[in-house]
């Protein structure tokens, strides 16, 4: 495939990218003096409001881990839960992401919401729940993704789709034999934030932001503005 595939007639791809419309708006407002105390109180605001105006898999977000050769990784997932200032997701104790985060137990989140040009950065320490809270979370889970997660091969090589649905076939006749079957690597996984920060897009690139600052999850958190 040519490296010009898909950009404009007699453009590069360098000067197609470059004529793409970004923050088409209407973009959302935001005024940091005017933002909760709470950092909690925002993100919920945001994401609410980004799901009121129809972005698709709000809920979505881009976590970051390192990677076993000390680079960077990331994938996205879906939020779990909110719980005060911890957000929840879940992993394969077995994937690359989940011996990342068991070696080194820090991440990242990225939200980004392009409808209202807002993204939300956390960064914080990674915690596992108990079995049983990992467990209680696959159980919620449809059959077809919890026989998914018996496979315990994800991001293994694969020889051909007919293995996978083969595998995938005898897991789920498990699962639907014994509805109480759980994955004991299934994890529930929750980050407890160091840093929040709020970011808005401004179509003149005078981007507002709001980073949340704090030590340590017993402490208050400091909020300070940032230069674009």
């Amino acid at each position: 495939m040519d490296a010009n595939d898909g950009a404009g007639e007699g453009q590069s791809v360098r000067e197609w990218l470059r004529s793409l419309e970004v923050f088409a708006g209407p973009l959302a407002d935001f005024d940091p003096a005017d933002a909760p105390a709470e950092p909690v109180e925002l993100f919920l605001g945001w994401l609410r409001e980004a799901v009121a105006a129809g972005v698709p898999d709000a809920h979505a977000m881009t976590l970051s881990t390192v990677g076993e050769d000390g680079g960077p990784d990331a994938r996205v997932l879906i939020l779990k839960n909110v719980d005060g200032d911890d957000r929840q997701f879940a992993v394969h104790a077995g994937s690359p992401k989940g011996r990342q985060l068991a070696e080194r137990p820090r991440a990242a989140l990225t939200f980004y919401w392009p409808l209202q040009g807002r993204q939300v950065r956390v960064r914080g320490t990674v915690e596992p729940a108990s079995p049983e809270q990992s467990a209680a979370d696959l159980l919620a889970r449809a059959p077809s993704a919890r026989a998914e997660v018996l496979l315990g091969r994800q991001s293994n090589h694969l020889e051909s789709s007919e293995e996978r649905d083969r595998a995938f076939r005898e897991a789920l006749a498990r699962i639907e034999s014994d509805p109480a079957l759980v994955s004991p690597e299934w994890t529930l996984c929750t980050l407890v934030p160091a840093e929040i920060e709020f970011w808005q897009a401004d179509k003149g690139r005078l981007h507002n932001r709001l980073r949340h600052e704090r030590p340590d999850r017993h402490s208050s958190w400091e909020r300070h503005m940032l230069w674009p």
